[in-house]
């Protein structure tokens, strides 16, 4: 079996490497993704993939497996940064490690390299299962590592090609793994944010492509004006940080991305923010809809999941409701459905 595995640099990609090739698999290419934003780097801040690419050349020395470079910067500017930009300044909230997943790493990336290999591997945290004839995604058994929420818009087709060599560890013991295989990067801190800022602040990345524009805060209870921002775009529902209130707690629950206006609400009356139902469109199913309504959903990547009600999964726009309400739920979010640990898909939040 011929297997490319997505090398990041980072201790769970190199580890997965480790594995499959301590397994016996002969056929194995590492591929080092430059997806970076080279003229958001020049202008922000160092330059990270260079660090990143030195420790995956390290890795693959150490592991005696080749290394290829491709560059598909242009590809992933159009097909996920430009979907970031729109989302933000439509007023939306983007997920745009979900489309690196679907639209690059295992689509574009996949599709290119589909003559030479029989599966694309990767350091993610879920687990692929196979029950009559279709690819399942499962959740990662550490429950904060978990990324089965960034690979819910995975085709079948994309699921069946998919090698997690980790998805079934926790981090401490990805760590460990490391430290025993001898691995040069065994230490080096994870990775933080979104894929392609790298160590770019997410504000400064925001502000060279929207720029500024002065708007008011306003507090959605009383419509008093607390303040100022530079740009709506900043900002999304439930944030508490940056916001520059004093005495807070405050929290963002809405925007008005006509009038520039960002509404926050006070802690003292964060549960009159609660939803504990909404409608989602655009819904795409990993191995088809469910047959049942009751599930589980996540609304954010993270460990928290609720149950939850659905509306007809057959159809492209339906209801949600929660078992427990949240203050978050935002516009351009992704809403993911689980059914126990088998992550089903997801959809938009409208």
């Amino acid at each position: 079996m011929s297997v490319a595995v997505l090398l990041s640099g980072g201790v769970d990609s190199s580890v997965a490497l480790a594995l499959l090739k301590r397994r016996g698999v002969t056929g194995l290419v590492a591929f080092y993704l430059r997806i970076w934003l080279e003229e958001e780097t020049r202008f922000l801040g160092d330059c990270p993939w260079i660090e990143d690419l030195a420790c995956a050349r390290a890795v693959c020395r150490r592991l005696s497996v080749p290394l290829e470079i491709v560059s598909l910067q242009r590809d992933y500017f159009e097909r996920v940064v430009s979907y970031a930009l729109s989302e933000l300044k439509a007023g939306r909230t983007p997920s745009p490690d979900i489309f690196c997943n679907q639209r690059i790493k295992f689509g574009l990336f996949a599709e290119t390299v589909a003559d030479r290999f029989d599966r694309i591997a990767g350091g993610h945290y879920a687990v692929v299962r196979r029950s009559g004839g279709r690819a399942l995604l499962a959740r990662s058994p550490d429950p904060v590592k978990d990324q089965s929420y960034f690979l819910s818009h995975q085709s079948q087709s994309q699921i069946a090609r998919s090698l997690f060599p980790i998805g079934h560890l926790r981090k401490e013991h990805v760590r460990k793994l490391a430290r025993l295989y001898g691995l040069p990067n065994a230490d080096r801190p994870d990775s933080q944010g979104i894929c392609f800022l790298g160590k770019i602040r997410y504000p400064e990345f925001v502000r060279h492509y929207l720029g500024e524009r002065t708007g008011k805060i306003v507090d959605a209870r009383s419509g008093a004006i607390l303040g100022e921002h530079s740009g709506f775009w900043f900002y999304t529902i439930g944030q508490r940080r940056g916001l520059g209130l004093g005495g807070g707690p405050w929290y963002v629950s809405g925007k008005a991305p006509e009038e520039n206006t960002v509404f926050v609400t006070h802690g003292d009356f964060l549960n009159e923010t609660l939803r504990g139902e909404f409608s989602v469109r655009d819904a795409h199913w990993i191995a088809g809809p469910p047959e049942q309504r009751r599930l589980q959903t996540k609304i954010r990547h993270g460990p928290a999941i609720t149950g939850c009600r659905i509306g007809n999964p057959a159809r492209g726009r339906f209801s949600v409701t929660l078992d427990e309400p949240d203050p978050g739920v935002a516009p351009g979010q992704f809403a993911v459905f689980y059914d126990g640990d088998l992550c089903l898909g997801g959809a938009t939040i409208e």
